[in-house]
C-alpha cells in the first residue's frame, strides 16, 4: 500500500469485504467516481459512485469491465530486457535493480557524450492523475535536465484559441444545459466521449430545447439530434464565420453588448464580409439554405449553448476554427447567461501551482522542447544538438496513437536509441523497447483527479496491492532519482505528501480550493470546487489583457498570427502517392477522419477482448456515391493509403458519412490488427496554433484488395 502514514478514511468494511472509493483515471471529461469491492486482497467488483453528481451510479461501456483490465492475463509483472533484434519479441526477465542499473549506466554515458537533453521523456493521457501524470511528467525530468515534451497532440490549438479569445477555459456546469433552448454540439460526440453529459442534454431536449449536431459523420450523438449538418472536415471555422455574417446581415447581433464587452468588433465585422453564404456553402459542402437556417436559429433562440471538443481542432486550421466559434456567443451577446455561451473545458478553474509541480527554481535550466506530434521526425534526425539518444515512454503508446506511425517505428528501430517503456502491457511501443518495466493500474496506486468536463475533485484510494513487481509512475520516478543520486526531498515524497504539498501551494492563490484539504478529499467520495460566479463570465469579466472578449488579439499579432478569426484554405495535407508506379488522380482522394472509438479511450483498453468484440472488426465508413465510383461494396476489404502508409479495412457503405469523407475510429493496436492502424496514414504536420496535431487533415486513396500490389 502507499507508504504514507495518512490513514485511508474512505474505506467501508462490509463483512469480509472492503469498499474503497476512487476515480476513473482515463482521458474523459467526466472523471467518474468509482467504488471498488475488495475481498481477500482481490478486487471483485467496480461500480460508479451513486452520490456523484455526474457519475450518478453508472460507468461507461469502456470502464464497466475495468477488472478485466486489472487482471488481464497479459499484464506485465516483471522488468524485462530485450535480447533479440528490436521488434523481434525476444525478452529476458531481469530484476528491478538490474533494470535500474542498466538505465543509469546508459544514461550516464549519454549525458557524458551529448548532455541530458539527449534524453526525451514521452508521456500523455494513460492516466490524468495529479501524481501519476502531472508531477511524474515534471519533477524528475526537470531535475535531470532532459528535453521537454510539447504535449500538443490533443487540444493545444483549441486551448490556445479559447484563452486568447476569452482569457480562460471556463465552461458552464453540465446541468446548466437544462436552461438552454438551443444546443449546438459542434465536432463532438459526447455519447462516446462524454457520456455523463448526455442525460442532462436529453432532459434539456425533453424540456423543449432544440439539438443541432455539426459533424461530417452522423455519430451516435447526431442520431439523437433534431438536426444534423455535415460540413467538410477543416471547414468548421468557415461555417462559423458564415453564420456570424448572416446574423449581422439580418441585424440579429447584440451591438450594445459587442461595443461594451469586446475588443476588435469593427475589424471583425469587416472580416465577416469575406464569408457570404454562397462562398461558405461552396467551401463547406453545405446547402446555403441550411447555413441560413442555422444562423436564424442561433440568432433568434436564446439561451443558446455551443458545445465543442477537441476533434475540430485537429486539422490545419484548427485554432482559427475554434476562434471563430468562440466569437459566435459574443456576436449574439450570450456570454454570461445561464444555459448559453461556450462549453469546452473547465480546466481553467484549477491550474496546479507550477512551482509545486515542477520545482523549476531548484532544477537546471529547462531543456529544449520536442513536439510530440513529430516524434518520428525527431527520432530520425529532425532534432539535433543534441540528437535524441534515449526515449522513456510512460502513460502513452505513441506507436499506436501518434501520427505517421511508419516514421515512428523507423525511429524506434534505431540501434543507437535506448528506449525504456513503463507499461501495464506489451504495447505496440513496448515491442521496440530495450527495457520494459511493469506499471500499476489505477486500483494499485494513490492519486488525485480533477475533471476537465465538470467541477469536482476525486481522490483515488489505492484499493489493492500492486500485482507482482509492478510500480506506479511516481514510485518509478523516485527510484530513478535515488539511482541518479538526487537528494532533493521533493523527489522522495510519497503520493499523499505530493498531493498535500500541491494542494497547499495552489490554494494560496486559487479560491476554488477554499476549504479543500487532503483529509477532506480522503474522507469524501466527491468534492466540489468553489467556483464563483457559477455561470462563467456572468460578472462581465474576461481574464484577457483587456478584460473583454478579444475578437482582435494583440497577443496573437505579436506572435505573427492573424489577430482576427479567419481561415487560410490555401494549405493542404501532403498525402500524395508519388512513389506508386501507377498514376493516382489527386481528385480521387478522400478525407479520412479518425474520431474516437466507442469502446476504447485512445489506445487504452484496446487490448481487452470483450471491448474488441463490441467494437467489431476494423472498418471504415464511406458514402454510397464515393463507393459507387470506386466499385466498393459493404464487406469489401479495401486498402486505404497515401504517401505515408497504408492499412487494410472492411468497407461499410452508408450515408452516415458525407460525400468526400471516409471515417475510421482511432485507438486500435496495430499488433492486434494485422500490424497497422489508421495512424499509418495520418500526417505529422502541425496546425495553425500551439503545435497542434492535424489527424483529420488526411487525404487518402482507396482500392479494393487485389486491385494492384500493396506498397510496402
Amino acid at each position: 500500500m502507499d507508504s504514507s502514514n495518512t490513514p485511508i478514511l474512505n474505506e467501508v468494511a462490509a463483512g469480509s469485504q472492503r469498499i474503497v472509493s476512487g476515480a476513473c483515471p482515463h482521458d474523459c471529461p467526466d472523471t467518474c467516481g468509482i467504488v471498488t469491492t475488495v475481498e481477500n486482497g482481490r478486487a471483485v467488483d467496480i461500480a460508479g459512485v451513486p452520490e456523484h453528481p455526474i457519475t450518478q451510479g453508472w460507468l461507461c461501456a469502456k470502464v464497466r469491465p475495468y477488472l478485466d483490465h486489472v487482471y488481464h492475463p497479459d499484464r506485465l509483472t516483471h522488468p524485462m530486457r530485450r535480447v533479440g533484434p528490436k521488434g523481434s519479441g525476444h525478452w529476458q526477465q531481469i530484476t528491478w535493480d538490474e533494470a535500474l542499473d542498466e538505465i543509469l549506466e546508459r544514461w550516464l554515458d549519454i549525458i557524458d557524450d551529448f548532455g541530458a537533453e539527449a534524453i526525451l521523456p514521452y508521456s500523455y493521457s494513460g492516466t490524468l492523475g495529479l501524481v501519476q501524470n502531472v508531477v511524474t511528467s515534471g519533477r524528475f525530468w526537470n531535475r535531470l535536465g532532459a528535453s521537454r515534451l510539447q504535449r500538443s497532440i490533443c487540444g493545444a490549438a483549441a486551448e490556445f484559441a479559447v484563452e486568447a479569445t476569452l482569457g480562460a477555459r471556463w465552461s458552464p456546469a453540465y446541468e446548466a444545459v437544462l436552461s438552454s433552448k438551443l444546443v449546438i454540439i459542434w465536432g463532438h460526440n459526447p455519447v462516446s466521449t462524454a457520456p455523463h453529459f448526455m442525460p442532462f442534454l436529453l432532459k434539456a431536449r425533453r424540456n423543449g430545447a432544440q439539438i443541432v449536431v455539426i459533424d461530417p459523420r452522423r455519430t451516435r450523438t447526431a442520431q439523437k439530434a433534431d438536426w444534423h449538418l455535415a460540413p467538410l472536415p477543416g471547414t468548421d471555422g468557415v461555417l462559423a464565420l458564415g453564420l456570424a455574417h448572416i446574423i449581422v446581415e439580418q441585424g440579429q447581433q447584440n451591438e450594445a453588448w459587442l461595443l461594451t464587452h469586446t475588443v476588435g468588433w469593427s475589424k471583425y465585422k469587416q472580416r465577416l464580409a469575406e464569408y457570404p453564404p454562397e462562398r461558405v456553402a461552396a467551401l463547406t459542402g453545405l446547402p446555403a439554405e441550411n447555413i441560413y437556417g442555422l444562423a436564424q436559429l442561433y440568432g433568434q433562440i436564446k439561451p443558446g449553448l455551443i458545445k465543442i471538443a477537441d476533434g475540430l481542432n485537429r486539422n490545419l486550421n484548427g485554432g482559427q476554427a475554434v476562434r471563430a466559434i468562440c466569437a459566435l456567443p459574443a456576436v449574439t451577446g450570450q456570454y454570461g447567461q445561464k444555459g448559453a455561451g461556450l462549453a469546452y473545458s473547465n480546466s481553467g478553474y484549477l491550474a496546479w501551482d507550477d512551482e509545486a509541480i515542477n520545482k523549476w527554481s531548484q532544477c537546471p535550466p529547462p531543456g529544449r522542447w520536442v513536439n510530440m506530434n513529430r516524434l518520428g521526425a525527431a527520432l530520425l534526425g529532425e532534432v539535433q544538438d543534441p540528437p535524441v539518444k534515449s526515449l522513456f515512454v510512460f502513460a502513452a503508446n505513441p506507436a499506436a496513437s501518434s501520427p505517421n506511425t511508419g516514421k515512428i517505428i523507423m525511429g524506434l528501430q534505431r540501434e543507437d536509441l535506448f528506449t525504456v517503456v513503463h507499461e501495464l502491457f506489451m504495447t505496440d511501443t513496448a515491442d521496440y523497447a530495450d527495457i520494459v518495466l511493469p506499471a500499476t493500474s489505477q486500483l494499485e496506486q494513490t492519486d488525485l483527479h480533477k475533471a476537465y468536463g465538470h467541477r469536482y475533485l476525486g481522490y483515488n484510494h489505492q484499493a489493492i496491492e500492486p500485482l507482482a513487481e509492478c510500480k506506479s509512475n511516481w514510485e518509478l520516478m523516485t527510484s530513478l532519482a535515488q539511482k541518479m543520486g538526487f537528494e532533493e526531498p521533493w523527489l522522495r515524497q510519497d503520493a499523499n505528501e505530493v498531493i498535500d504539498e500541491v494542494l497547499s501551494a495552489t490554494s494560496v492563490h486559487n479560491q476554488a480550493l477554499d476549504g479543500i484539504t487532503i483529509t477532506k478529499l480522503q474522507s469524501e467520495k466527491v468534492v466540489s470546487l468553489n467556483i464563483q460566479p457559477a455561470v462563467p463570465f456572468s460578472d462581465d469579466y474576461f481574464p484577457t489583457p483587456s478584460g473583454k472578449v478579444e475578437l482582435h488579439s494583440a497577443m496573437m499579432a505579436e506572435e505573427g498570427l492573424d489577430p482576427l478569426p479567419g481561415i487560410n484554405l490555401e494549405v493542404n495535407d501532403d498525402g500524395s502517392l508519388d512513389q506508386l508506379n501507377d498514376p493516382v488522380d489527386p481528385a480521387a482522394s478522400l478525407n479520412l477522419i479518425s474520431g474516437a472509438a466507442h469502446h476504447f479511450v485512445n489506445s487504452s483498453l484496446a487490448n481487452q477482448r470483450g471491448l474488441i468484440i463490441r467494437e467489431g472488426q476494423p472498418f471504415f465508413e464511406i458514402h454510397p456515391d464515393d463507393a459507387a465510383v470506386r466499385g466498393i461494396d459493404t464487406g469489401d476489404e479495401v486498402i486505404v493509403e497515401n504517401g505515408r502508409g497504408w492499412l487494410q479495412l472492411k468497407a461499410i457503405v452508408t450515408d452516415a458519412v458525407r460525400p468526400g469523407v471516409i471515417a475510421s475510429p482511432k485507438g486500435r493496436w496495430q499488433k492486434l490488427n494485422d500490424g497497422r492502424n489508421v495512424n499509418w496514414t495520418t500526417s505529422e504536420a502541425l496546425a495553425d496554433m500551439a503545435g497542434q496535431s492535424t489527424f483529420h487533415s488526411n487525404r487518402v486513396w482507396l482500392r479494393r484488395v487485389g486491385e494492384y500490389d500493396v506498397v510496402s
